[in-house]
């Protein structure tokens, strides 16, 4: 029997953390003889778009998404462009997705399950994930999304293994399998790779996904557990200890009854409520029942903590916590007794990404002195480096016909001549991306190295 002729437009995920060379890649990709017409998705983490002017030939086929996250914030963006991109189909027959250094690859990928249409046109071939040998080590114990990108990858790629001696990269390889023993591993140099190594290679697996996140096809809450009690009318205490956070949110919601449809309808009006204002509880006051009443509870420094839950009518009562109470030893309590709930249910929650990260981005007429901005940008490495994870920048260097292409990932940064500005109008765009950015300080030090 012969199989059925795949019609299905195949799709890459190119992913990786900041600085790791994902860019580079993309580029080697679009100027490679493969024969194939590719469309590239693009998504920036920050203020302003570079990623568009760093691609070369970047023409009516790449589409560039700002101002958030392809894997939360802009979601419905990537699914509105693939969209868009279907309508175009004979122009294209292959689509790259780059993602920002700070996604999370396994809600994109999730992208291409959960929506019937998507199902029918793409076909997640791959996702790959570039790793950067020389600075992952500061990012792989306490970055959750660079962890994700290697336990979601296919293919990985270590690269910059020019700046890592080989008992460092053996170590590195060992610890990547430990995480992800399946993905195919080679070793890059400015992210040099056979392109039979990464397109149509058919390595994304549903199964595995599953295996590294078993909750991976679940819509995801924001919130993480509920339980289910049935309670007469009275004053309970909940009860909680030290935890993650110092607050918690949390909602109580009544019943109609204990079946299924009635805890449905009950987790409808728990978004809802949880997408409402939080009201801070502190200890020993009261939660207020009822759909809308999005609590947060303020934990004591040390010690428990006890707030009250008063119940005018005997029934159902469904509770809605934003972590799992294990992570605070937290329990419902009547006057002499812990109550356990009849049931409990466990949500994949909300996808988050690190606060502390954030980005500076600046736009500047005018022409750069570019010793000047050599010696702003080594003195500020040398003091900064550690927190600054990516640098990079489209500029207008004095004297220059070119356009000056400048990259940087912690304390190492790079610059080069371009292509011509031509008739574009000349300007300066350079993004920031790490952890205490001082806009003011960036703004005023970039501006200092404009030609007077």
């Amino acid at each position: 029997m012969m199989n059925a002729v795949e019609t299905r437009v195949p799709v890459t995920v190119l992913t990786g953390f900041l600085g790791s060379g994902k860019t580079t890649l993309l580029n080697r990709i679009l100027t490679e003889n493969h024969g194939k017409k590719i469309a590239v998705i693009e998504n920036e983490f920050g203020e302003v778009g570079i990623d568009n002017d760093l691609v070369i030939g970047a023409e009516e086929e790449i589409f560039e998404m700002n101002n958030g996250c392809i894997c939360c914030t802009v979601r419905g963006d990537l699914i509105r462009i693939l969209g868009h991109l279907m309508k175009r189909r004979d122009k294209f027959d292959y689509i790259m997705i780059e993602t920002t250094g700070m996604a999370d690859p396994g809600p994109v990928a999730q992208t291409f399950y959960v929506d019937d249409d998507m199902q029918q046109k793409l076909r997640l071939d791959a996702i790959v994930t570039v790793v950067d040998a020389k600075h992952i080590w500061e990012h792989i114990d306490d970055s959750d999304e660079a962890k994700e990108q290697v336990a979601f990858a296919d293919v990985i790629l270590l690269n910059k293994i020019d700046l890592v001696a080989p008992e460092d990269l053996d170590k590195l390889e060992a610890r990547i399998k430990s995480m992800n023993s399946m993905a195919k591993i080679y070793r890059t140099r400015d992210a040099v790779v056979e392109m039979d190594k990464i397109l149509n290679v058919g390595g994304f697996n549903l199964d595995r996904a599953m295996e590294v996140d078993p909750k991976f096809m679940e819509p995801e809450y924001p919130f993480e557990w509920s339980g289910t009690y049935e309670l007469a009318a009275g004053t309970y205490e909940w009860v909680m200890g030290a935890g993650p956070d110092p607050v918690m949110g949390m909602a109580v919601l009544p019943l109609a009854n204990s079946g299924m449809a009635a805890q449905e309808a009950a987790l409808m009006d728990a978004v809802l409520t949880f997408a409402e204002e939080e009201q801070a509880v502190q200890a020993g006051a009261a939660m207020h029942m009822g759909k809308g009443r999005h609590h947060q509870l303020v934990l004591n420094k040390d010690g428990e903590t006890i707030f009250k839950i008063t119940l005018e009518q005997p029934g159902f009562y469904q509770l809605f916590t934003e972590h799992h109470p294990d992570e605070f030893d937290a329990h419902l309590c009547s006057t002499d007794a812990v109550l356990d709930p009849l049931q409990t249910r466990e949500y994949k929650p909300d996808h988050e990404h690190d606060e502390e990260v954030t980005s500076v981005g600046i736009t500047l007429p005018g022409d750069l002195h570019l010793e000047k901005l050599n010696g702003w940008l080594s003195q500020l490495l040398r003091v900064h480096g550690q927190d600054i994870f990516r640098m990079k920048g489209v500029l207008s260097v004095r004297g220059w016909n070119e356009r000056f292409v400048f990259q940087g990932v912690h304390m190492l940064f790079d610059g080069r001549p371009d292509r011509p500005w031509g008739s574009e109008l000349r300007h300066n765009k350079m993004i920031f991306i790490g952890r205490n950015l001082d806009r003011t300080a960036l703004e005023g030090g970039f501006r200092a190295c404009l030609v007077s």
